[in-house]
């Protein structure tokens, strides 16, 4: 089959690897009709390279048809329509049975002391084959799988994976009261959807911030008052208090992670350690990474005293100088963590009606063939041509 691979650091390749096969009596093969490329994809691209190796299959938003079943799947069969969580969740553990599927005790990747394994995320979450890819082996297959309706286009679905239940979570993270106000920090893919998360559960404001005019707005279509951060630099909580009586919003959701723009030092580690052999480059960032902490530095800046931060983008830094005086001082409560992907379907699921309250199927900017992912990564990474979200179609 024809896969997406990483080769090396900014080198992706679309290569022909072997099929996926049954290897457990649960396991599906789903044949993919559409994976979405993550702004999470772009760590690997460029950050956590000593984590992959040459041929590592990536993706972790497909959707697809059922091709085959083992012999101990009852729930799904061949031609059923799925959608595939980023999270390899058992569904039957502690964890997962607390809703927590992204700390899945089954799949936990004790070598590296991290949660849940994920679809094409690297050896720190289980070097799982991902979805970017013509088929895809899908283990736990009468609980992992989210079935959906013939029909609709993949568009209207395809988001389960990963975009709604990880701007769904980052929102109920950021407990906006009812009436209250939200900052939301990058408006890629994540940060957008959440934006449009908090107008539907009745924001009276949503701030967004992002340096890219295509994004800021696509943001104020949808009703964001939105910022840009070139205008405002090193002032943004200024500019956010400015705008909600001189104390700042109710929340603020990080949704850029570690690879915010500014923090030069650290932006100039994170590119030595990429250049050192891959042992050496592993055991410094897991004793001494840092991460670009701008964005939540600015998100500790812009949300009131008593309010709330939710992290939804990805952070990896071993020993980040947090400002805890700050954090204490403003009586800052923290939320993070992976999206746990089915704890919230009940939720998302009756949005995707025909009504399409949060514009799904309008979601997409691009829409390309499988073989065209070397430069959408390009693209992407390089924040051209408009792109905050796109679906390979193998």
């Amino acid at each position: 089959m024809r896969a997406v691979t990483w080769q090396g650091k900014r080198d992706i390749r679309v290569d022909t690897v072997p099929d996926p096969r049954i290897q457990e009596p649960d396991d599906v093969i789903v044949r993919v009709t559409s994976s979405g490329v993550c702004g999470s994809d772009l760590h690997l691209y460029e950050v956590l390279g000593p984590y992959m190796d040459a041929g590592d299959v990536l993706g972790h938003e497909p959707m697809g048809i059922v091709e085959e079943v083992g012999p101990g799947v009852t729930e799904l069969s061949v031609g059923d329509r799925v959608v595939v969580p980023f999270n390899v969740s058992c569904g039957t553990c502690w964890m997962c049975s607390q809703g927590l599927h992204s700390q899945c005790e089954t799949t936990q990747v004790h070598e590296h002391g991290t949660g849940a394994a994920l679809f094409g995320y690297s050896k720190l979450y289980g070097q799982v084959p991902g979805g970017q890819a013509e088929f895809l082996r899908v283990p736990f297959g009468n609980h992992l799988p989210i079935k959906v309706p013939d029909g609709p286009p993949d568009e209207r679905f395809v988001y389960l994976s990963d975009v709604l239940p990880t701007a769904w979570q980052a929102v109920a993270y950021a407990a906006v009261p009812e009436g209250g106000t939200v900052t939301v920090l990058g408006l890629g893919p994540i940060g957008d959807m959440a934006c449009r998360i908090a107008l539907h559960r009745g924001a009276s404001q949503v701030i967004g911030v992002d340096i890219v005019p295509e994004r800021l707005e696509r943001a104020r279509r949808r009703g964001v008052h939105v910022m840009d951060l070139r205008e405002h630099g090193k002032k943004l909580g200024d500019a956010v208090r400015e705008a909600t009586d001189g104390r700042g919003t109710d929340a603020v959701i990080d949704a850029v992670g570690m690879e915010a723009h500014g923090a030069p030092v650290a932006q100039a580690g994170q590119q030595a350690i990429g250049l050192l052999p891959e042992g050496a480059a592993r055991k410094l960032m897991e004793r001494s990474g840092v991460d670009r902490l701008a964005a939540l530095e600015a998100a500790l800046d812009c949300v009131r005293r008593g309010g709330t931060v939710s992290l939804s983008g990805v952070y990896g830094g071993a020993t980040d100088p947090l400002p805890m005086l700050k954090i204490f001082d403003k009586q800052i409560q923290l939320r993070m963590g992976q999206a746990n992907v089915r704890h919230w379907l009940d939720d998302l699921l009756p949005l995707l009606g025909d009504d399409d309250p949060l514009g799904v199927e309008g979601f997409a900017t691009h829409s390309l063939p499988l073989e065209d992912a070397p430069e959408v990564y390009r693209t992407f990474q390089r924040k051209e041509d408009g792109m905050v979200k796109t679906l390979l179609k193998p």
